[in-house]
């Protein structure tokens, strides 16, 4: 879809290693300033919390309307859908707007891809688009919050189960006794017998540190519904029949395996969220895991979990039309190829470092490391480009999430780079957002949180009352 260049401004700051880049908030902020014609759109879920958002489009005469409007009210779509969850959009605005989100979800890839995903996969239902004739018409507004977390009495596990490395920790009345982190590769094996195996080695390990096991945590990248797994990539590589059989209920497994103790499994990027929420004392946390994907999380101002998906990974930041494409959905600019191991295999070349062929991802990012220690300005780029990625992708997430406090974890944030992640997203701030840079404040964990806070956070999940 080839949408107005004067759409698409470049930023004051440009990410050294990615010229094209082209952030999702200006790119709306150019779009709606021309734009006069209110539309907006109502999430539903399947438990019946509704969501509204309002965009403002071109009107019908435009000459720009049928493809503009058509481009940002998806672009705005598949961010809710990703970010707040939902299988039908109520759609309060011109017919034609409404008659092309539906076509997307029936034509085209990506938009099939997020109805089998989003729709099917987790809310049971096929992706609808519902046109109502006013906002009057719309679903009223309905959400609900639950706390989570929190529990440290007792002799606990804590595990994170990542796409190049699973975490474990040991917690004894809210004190870690032992972590480790192995590495595994879970995404394309397809016997699901893989993912039990290494979980169990993993909780046996931490369980030899406790004098008994009394409740096990999990945080693992994907959608759970009281500890069933409704999509997870790191099952992509299991058939559909063998997701049906075994992994659906690999949790429920796990549990009767530690004889029915509290066993309590999360999206990880709750636990990121609550893990910065505990470590600071505060709420409105928004956590970020930039590990093998993107994970993120947030705790509201009342310090509670809403029903949101929060899967940052697939929500679009970069607009630009050529931006690099997730290599599971197909989907162009999402933030998976921005804050994420991915994002630093894709910046290699254009830095001008050479790795062996069929390096994995976690050494790449080591030798990226390892070069920033050394104080490698090539290496730099690539963290200072990330960096960007981030502050403006913050800017463009404060418009949907109550946030004060930002957290941001995982494997490459570690070391030097990470600092610089940070010092590049708070220059994106004070030059292009001085508003929210007054009141968005970044939290850096040390080391060692940086890698297994959320193992140690995911040990408080379970009650034992």
């Amino acid at each position: 879809m080839n949408v107005p260049v004067r759409y698409l401004p470049a930023p004051k700051v440009a990410p050294p290693l990615d010229p094209q880049f082209r952030p999702a908030i200006l790119a709306v902020r150019a779009f709606e300033a021309e734009a006069s014609e209110p539309v907006t759109l109502a999430l539903e879920q399947a438990d019946g919390s509704v969501f509204h958002r309002t965009l403002r489009v071109l009107p019908g005469s435009h000459p720009d309307a049928a493809v503009a409007n058509a481009f940002f009210v998806e672009r705005l779509a598949r961010f809710l859908l990703w970010a707040w969850g939902g299988w039908r959009i109520h759609v309060a605005g011109p017919e034609s707007v409404a008659a092309a989100l539906r076509r997307h979800y029936a034509d085209d890839a990506t938009g099939r891809f997020d109805s089998e995903i989003i729709g099917r996969r987790i809310y049971d239902h096929p992706i609808e688009v519902v046109s109502v004739a006013s906002p009057a018409d719309l679903p009223a507004p309905r959400a609900t919050s639950a706390p989570l977390g929190r529990h440290l009495d007792g002799c606990r596990i804590g595990f994170d189960l990542g796409g190049s490395d699973r975490k474990v920790a040991a917690v004894r009345d809210g004190v870690c006794v032992f972590s480790e982190e192995t590495v595994w590769d879970p995404y394309f094996q397809q016997d699901p017998q893989y993912h039990f195996d290494g979980v169990m080695d993993s909780l046996r390990k931490a369980a030899a540190h406790l004098p008994r096991v009394d409740a096990i945590g999990g945080s693992a990248a994907g959608v759970y519904v009281n500890n069933r797994v409704k999509v997870a990539s790191l099952f992509r590589g299991v058939s559909p029949e063998a997701f049906e059989s075994r992994v659906k209920d690999l949790f429920l497994e796990l549990r009767r395996a530690w004889n029915g103790i509290p066993f309590d499994v999360v999206n990880d990027g709750e636990v990121t969220a609550l893990a910065g929420s505990m470590a600071l004392g505060q709420n409105a946390v928004l956590g970020v895991a930039m590990g093998t994907s993107t994970a993120a999380g947030f705790v509201t101002p009342e310090g509670g979990i809403t029903t949101w998906l929060n899967e940052l990974a697939f929500v679009p930041v970069d607009y630009h039309p050529a931006a690099p494409r997730d290599e599971w959905s197909g989907e162009f600019g999402c933030g998976v190829q921005y804050f994420s191991q991915q994002a630093v295999g894709r910046l290699l070349a254009p830095a001008g470092i050479e790795t062996p062929a069929g390096l994995g991802l976690p050494e790449k990012l080591k030798h990226v490391q390892a070069l920033m220690a050394a104080g490698d300005s090539r290496a730099a780029a690539i963290y200072q480009s990330i960096g960007v990625f981030l502050g403006y992708a913050l800017a463009h997430w404060a418009e949907f999430y109550a946030v004060r406090q930002v957290l941001v974890l995982g494997r490459v944030m570690t070391g030097r780079g990470g600092d610089l992640i940070l010092e590049k997203a708070r220059e994106v701030l004070d030059a292009e957002f001085p508003e929210l840079s007054g009141r968005l404040f970044f939290q850096v964990p040390d080391e060692k949180d940086k890698r297994h806070g959320q193992a140690i956070a995911a040990a408080s999940l379970p009650s034992l009352a």
